[in-house]
Parts: structure tokens; sequence; C-alpha cells
């Protein structure tokens, strides 16, 4: 399933989005979920962007590597928010 909007991601020239999911989107902040590819490669990618002006610029990117790595920081999120 994809799930895209009509405003394209503003991530660097040299990355294809092949999908992304917006996860907040105001008039300041937008955080989004990439589905990238760079250089024949793909990996999946947390943005956070600031608007200045009428520009996007990015302030955040975290790149998830690999399933092991996700697993590991899905199950130590959850058991934060378990404690809140």
């Amino acid at each position: 399933m994809v799930f895209m909007s009509e405003e394209m991601l503003p991530v660097s020239e040299k990355l294809k989005v092949l999908q992304y999911e917006t996860i907040f989107k105001s008039g300041k902040w937008w955080s989004a979920v990439a589905l990238l590819e760079s250089f024949g490669r793909r990996q999946v990618a947390l943005y956070l962007w600031a608007r200045r002006g009428d520009k996007w610029k990015r302030k955040q990117k975290y790149v998830i590597h690999s399933r092991g790595e996700w697993i590991q920081i899905r199950d130590a999120v959850e058991r934060f928010i378990a404690s809140t």
C-alpha cells in the first residue's frame, strides 16, 4: 500500500522516494517515515522538518538499518509507553 500525499518530501535529490507516510504535519513541523532508494539500496528513514519561511528544512533524519534494529527500537519504545 502506498501512502503519499500530493506534496513531495523535501529530501535530497540523490534519494528516490518510493513510498512515505506522514506521521504529523502542521504549519511549522512535519514528520514522516519514508522508504527511499539511495545508490541502488533501499532504506527506511524517519524524518523531522521545520518550516523556515516558505521552505522545509530538515532537523533530524534517523535511518533504520535492519529488521533487528527496528525490533530493538520498537520494544524499547513500547516499554517506555507502558510506563506512562
